[in-house]
């Protein structure tokens, strides 16, 4: 069995750089006043924009500490996952312990646990979502209350250990929400195309172009309820289109992370951790379709 300091390893092989403050300077070497955030090992600039002199931007250690009051918080059994997106992004799985079956054997979900250090001055974020087997969807619930802790921004987090383990002990409980939820949702039915109409809406008829990709998009949201049914054990969906509130969530959850058009401003295709990202948020041109999807299936 892996030991506890071994299970961290790949958050300080992940994250062996700090980023750092260097002042922004005008025409001519012309002093601002105002910073910038730079990786030291890179030198790229990271972070939302410009700080102030007082701004002390966070320590990977910082990060490190977050996921070892996670880890101690889940029984020392973690397997952690990292990405830097102008900031530090921790995904802690727990053991399988945890896992949920919500339709026979085959529909199941597992706890992720998403640690988010930002640079753009607001509080750390750790929020408990799932990772569902049958769509590979990782998912947060938003209507769900205690799925999200707030960690304020701050260097030497070290000093706070037992404070965060704390806290991650409570998010911990979340996951009894989450699956009730889940369940609730799973006891719901809902007609699928009526269900993609609330959350969509109709196309402009006199636009064909808009009428095309609402066409594409039904089909493509369709075809993954059918292949889902199929891996699940479900019966074949009647011609009334009629499936969980659960299903219909996934699919369109599903199709947020997995299909749909997904591009940097620049113009190049985001990677898998981006598209979980933007599916996630709901100020995201995608990610607003799966929060209206989660209220109609909360609600049905």
């Amino acid at each position: 069995m892996i030991n506890a300091t071994e299970q961290l390893s790949p958050v300080r092989e992940a994250f062996n750089f700090e980023v750092v403050k260097m002042p922004l300077f005008g025409p001519e070497n012309m002093k601002t006043g105002v910073y910038g955030l730079f990786r030291d090992d890179t030198g790229a600039f990271v972070g939302s924009g410009s700080v102030s002199q007082k701004y002390t931007p966070h320590t990977s250690e910082d990060v490190i500490a977050l996921a070892e009051a996670a880890q101690h918080a889940f029984d020392d059994d973690i397997v952690p996952d990292c990405h830097f997106r102008d900031g530090h992004y921790v995904t802690i799985s727990p053991n399988d312990s945890y896992r949920r079956s919500i339709y026979g054997t085959s529909d199941n979900i597992f706890p992720r646990v998403v640690i988010r250090a930002g640079l753009d001055k607001e509080s750390f974020r750790a929020t408990m979502g799932f990772f569902r087997d049958a769509c590979m969807n990782l998912a947060m619930l938003r209507m769900v209350e205690g799925t999200t802790v707030t960690i304020r921004h701050t260097s030497g987090l070290r000093a706070q250990m037992n404070e965060l383990i704390e806290q991650f002990s409570v998010l911990k409980q979340s996951w009894g929400s989450i699956e009730t939820a889940v369940r609730h949702m799973q006891s719901r039915d809902v007609l699928l195309n009526e269900f993609l109409d609330a959350v969509y809406g109709q196309p402009d008829q006199n636009k064909p172009s808009a009428v095309t990709r609402h066409e594409n998009r039904t089909k493509a949201i369709m075809s993954r309820v059918l292949d889902e049914r199929m891996k699940t054990g479900r019966p074949l969906m009647g011609g009334n289109f009629q499936v969980s509130a659960w299903e219909a969530f996934n699919a369109v959850q599903g199709y947020a992370q997995h299909v749909a058009p997904a591009r940097t401003r620049s113009g190049k295709n985001v990677d898998d951790f981006d598209r979980i990202l933007r599916a996630n948020d709901p100020s995201s041109s995608i990610g607003k379709y799966v929060a209206k999807a989660e209220e109609l299936a909360m609600t049905a």
